[in-house]
């Protein structure tokens, strides 16, 4: 964790609050990770859709697909920038038509993961990237220690429980530790990083 235990959300500069916007900018930021990419392009891509002011789901809508693209392309996303820039406006405005444009309110609902389903491009693997994440501020949805984590966590020969994961950290660090889990399982570099110190 001293090394690797950056979460995604705070690589892509969102300082993450139960409050609309860092939620909708996580959900974007699941979204890009979520599609056959580098964990650092999707990255890029969502400080990119942020610095050009689409960090909540009205500006988003608001934005022209053109300058959604430009965005993503300003982040190296380029790959799927043309499906991606719709369906990041598709779901701004499934959003604001069913939630106000607040993820909260998925949370108030008691269905977090069928509201992120609906939104259109978010499946398994980004309903896991985000409450991953989200346990950090909400910490009821953890502790969230999803498949990539246990990946990571065989790869460098921890346990593979998720209870047991959870066990290994306080509730405060988790989402932090299952980010580090993660990148353990993407890059074997963190693996010899971690081998090396211990």
């Amino acid at each position: 964790m001293e090394t690797h235990g950056r979460t995604y959300a705070d690589q892509a500069g969102i300082k993450l609050r139960d409050t609309p916007s860092p939620l909708y900018r996580l959900l974007v930021l699941s979204l890009l990770l979520s599609a056959r990419i580098r964990a650092d392009t999707a990255v890029a891509a969502a400080r990119a859709l942020s610095d050009a002011g689409m960090t909540d789901a009205k500006r988003m809508a608001d934005a022209t697909w053109q300058q959604r693209v430009d965005a993503l392309g300003v982040g190296h996303y380029r790959r799927y920038d043309e499906r991606t820039a719709t369906q990041l406006g598709d779901g701004a405005e499934l959003l604001l038509r069913e939630y106000k444009g607040d993820i909260r309110r998925m949370r108030e609902q008691g269905r977090i993961k069928e509201g992120l389903r609906e939104v259109p491009g978010i499946g398994p693997t980004g309903v896991d990237i985000f409450l991953r994440e989200a346990q950090e501020v909400w910490p009821e949805t953890g502790p969230y220690i999803d498949g990539k984590a246990r990946q990571g966590a065989e790869r460098l020969g921890l346990p593979t429980s998720s209870s047991r994961l959870a066990g290994l950290v306080a509730e405060r660090d988790r989402a932090r530790f299952a980010a580090a889990l993660v990148r353990a399982a993407l890059d074997k570099k963190v693996v010899e990083d971690v081998r090396a110190a211990v």
